[in-house]
Protein backbone atom coordinates (compact mmCIF):
# COMPACT_ATOMS: atom_id res chain seq x y z
CA UNK A 1 0.00 0.00 0.00
CA UNK A 2 2.80 2.43 0.86
CA UNK A 3 4.50 1.73 -2.45
CA UNK A 4 1.28 2.44 -4.38
CA UNK A 5 0.70 5.68 -2.45
CA UNK A 6 4.26 6.80 -3.12
CA UNK A 7 3.95 5.91 -6.83
CA UNK A 8 0.67 7.83 -7.08
CA UNK A 9 2.15 10.84 -5.31
CA UNK A 10 5.22 10.78 -7.55
CA UNK A 11 3.05 10.54 -10.68
CA UNK A 12 0.93 13.47 -9.48
CA UNK A 13 3.99 15.65 -8.85
CA UNK A 14 5.42 14.76 -12.27
CA UNK A 15 2.09 15.61 -13.91
CA UNK A 16 2.04 19.02 -12.23
CA UNK A 17 5.63 19.67 -13.33
CA UNK A 18 4.88 18.69 -16.93
CA UNK A 19 1.74 20.85 -16.96
CA UNK A 20 3.66 23.88 -15.63
CA UNK A 21 6.52 23.34 -18.10
CA UNK A 22 4.06 23.07 -20.99
CA UNK A 23 2.25 26.25 -19.90
CA UNK A 24 5.53 28.18 -19.79
CA UNK A 25 6.69 26.78 -23.13
CA UNK A 26 3.44 27.56 -24.96
CA UNK A 27 2.99 30.99 -23.49
CA UNK A 28 0.40 32.18 -21.08
CA UNK A 29 -1.92 35.19 -21.08
CA UNK A 30 0.40 37.19 -18.80
CA UNK A 31 3.49 36.68 -20.97
CA UNK A 32 1.44 37.48 -24.07
CA UNK A 33 0.36 40.78 -22.49
CA UNK A 34 3.99 41.59 -21.71
CA UNK A 35 4.96 40.79 -25.31
CA UNK A 36 2.20 43.12 -26.49
CA UNK A 37 3.69 46.01 -24.46
CA UNK A 38 7.15 45.34 -25.91
CA UNK A 39 5.72 44.98 -29.42
CA UNK A 40 3.88 48.31 -29.10
CA UNK A 41 7.11 50.05 -28.13
CA UNK A 42 9.00 48.39 -31.00
CA UNK A 43 6.28 49.36 -33.51
CA UNK A 44 6.36 52.99 -32.34
CA UNK A 45 10.11 53.18 -32.85
CA UNK A 46 9.78 51.67 -36.32
CA UNK A 47 7.07 54.24 -37.11
CA UNK A 48 9.45 56.98 -35.88
CA UNK A 49 6.61 58.18 -33.66
CA UNK A 50 6.96 57.57 -29.93
CA UNK A 51 4.57 60.36 -28.93
CA UNK A 52 2.04 57.86 -27.56
CA UNK A 53 4.38 55.52 -25.66
CA UNK A 54 4.59 57.00 -22.17
CA UNK A 55 1.70 54.77 -21.04
CA UNK A 56 3.92 51.73 -21.70
CA UNK A 57 6.34 52.84 -18.95
CA UNK A 58 5.96 53.36 -15.22
CA UNK A 59 6.20 57.01 -14.22
CA UNK A 60 9.39 56.33 -12.22
CA UNK A 61 10.92 54.01 -14.84
CA UNK A 62 14.66 53.76 -15.43
CA UNK A 63 16.26 53.65 -18.88
CA UNK A 64 19.84 52.59 -19.57
CA UNK A 65 21.38 52.62 -23.03
CA UNK A 66 24.81 51.32 -24.03
CA UNK A 67 26.44 52.09 -20.69
CA UNK A 68 24.60 55.35 -20.08
CA UNK A 69 22.00 56.19 -17.46
CA UNK A 70 19.21 58.00 -19.30
CA UNK A 71 16.88 58.60 -16.34
CA UNK A 72 13.12 58.08 -16.51
CA UNK A 73 11.44 57.21 -19.79
CA UNK A 74 9.94 60.71 -19.97
CA UNK A 75 13.42 62.23 -19.68
CA UNK A 76 14.84 59.74 -22.21
CA UNK A 77 11.99 60.53 -24.59
CA UNK A 78 12.45 64.30 -24.36
CA UNK A 79 16.25 64.45 -24.38
CA UNK A 80 17.42 61.42 -26.32
CA UNK A 81 15.00 59.18 -28.19
CA UNK A 82 12.60 61.86 -29.45
CA UNK A 83 15.28 64.14 -30.95
CA UNK A 84 17.20 61.13 -32.28
CA UNK A 85 14.22 59.74 -34.21
CA UNK A 86 13.77 63.11 -35.96
CA UNK A 87 17.02 62.62 -37.89
CA UNK A 88 16.08 59.14 -39.13
CA UNK A 89 14.42 58.37 -42.44
CA UNK A 90 13.67 54.83 -41.26
CA UNK A 91 14.29 52.44 -38.39
CA UNK A 92 13.66 48.73 -38.89
CA UNK A 93 14.08 45.67 -36.70
CA UNK A 94 14.90 42.23 -38.10
CA UNK A 95 15.75 38.83 -36.62
CA UNK A 96 13.66 39.82 -33.60
CA UNK A 97 13.32 37.31 -30.78
CA UNK A 98 11.81 37.81 -27.33
CA UNK A 99 11.85 35.66 -24.21
CA UNK A 100 9.51 36.50 -21.33
CA UNK A 101 9.43 35.03 -17.83
CA UNK A 102 6.55 36.07 -15.57
CA UNK A 103 6.92 35.75 -11.80
CA UNK A 104 3.92 37.12 -9.94
CA UNK A 105 3.60 40.89 -10.42
CA UNK A 106 6.91 41.09 -12.31
CA UNK A 107 8.02 40.01 -15.75
CA UNK A 108 11.52 39.78 -17.13
CA UNK A 109 12.12 40.05 -20.86
CA UNK A 110 15.12 39.67 -23.13
CA UNK A 111 14.89 40.86 -26.73
CA UNK A 112 17.53 40.25 -29.40
CA UNK A 113 17.45 41.82 -32.83
CA UNK A 114 19.27 43.56 -35.63
CA UNK A 115 18.26 47.12 -36.32
CA UNK A 116 18.86 49.14 -39.45
CA UNK A 117 18.65 52.93 -39.46
CA UNK A 118 18.64 55.10 -42.57
CA UNK A 119 19.57 58.72 -41.87
CA UNK A 120 17.37 61.41 -43.43
CA UNK A 121 20.14 63.88 -44.28
CA UNK A 122 22.20 61.66 -46.60
CA UNK A 123 20.59 58.21 -46.74
CA UNK A 124 23.53 56.56 -45.00
CA UNK A 125 22.79 53.31 -43.19
CA UNK A 126 23.63 52.14 -39.69
CA UNK A 127 23.19 48.43 -38.98
CA UNK A 128 23.70 47.03 -35.48
CA UNK A 129 23.07 43.88 -33.49
CA UNK A 130 21.14 44.74 -30.33
CA UNK A 131 19.87 43.30 -27.10
CA UNK A 132 17.46 44.71 -24.54
CA UNK A 133 16.45 43.52 -21.11
CA UNK A 134 13.30 44.82 -19.51
CA UNK A 135 11.60 44.44 -16.17
CA UNK A 136 7.86 45.03 -16.20
CA UNK A 137 5.41 45.27 -13.32
CA UNK A 138 1.72 44.51 -13.35
CA UNK A 139 0.13 47.64 -11.94
CA UNK A 140 -3.60 47.05 -11.38
CA UNK A 141 -3.84 44.69 -14.35
CA UNK A 142 -1.68 46.82 -16.66
CA UNK A 143 1.89 45.79 -17.50
CA UNK A 144 4.35 48.71 -17.43
CA UNK A 145 8.07 48.79 -18.16
CA UNK A 146 9.89 49.79 -14.97
CA UNK A 147 13.42 49.23 -16.25
CA UNK A 148 14.83 49.05 -19.78
CA UNK A 149 18.46 48.43 -20.67
CA UNK A 150 19.54 48.25 -24.30
CA UNK A 151 22.91 47.98 -25.97
CA UNK A 152 24.26 47.29 -29.42
CA UNK A 153 27.37 46.51 -31.38
CA UNK A 154 28.39 46.37 -35.01
CA UNK A 155 27.13 43.39 -36.99
CA UNK A 156 29.74 41.00 -38.30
Amino acid sequence: MRKNTFTLLLAFVMLLFIKQSFAQATGNPESEQVKKVLSSYKAAIEALDVSNTTHLFAKDSKVFESGGVEGTYSHYLDHHLGPELKVFKSFNYSDYKVDVQVDGLYAFATETYIYTIVLAKDGSTIKKKGVATSTLKNNNGKWEIVSLHSSSRNTK
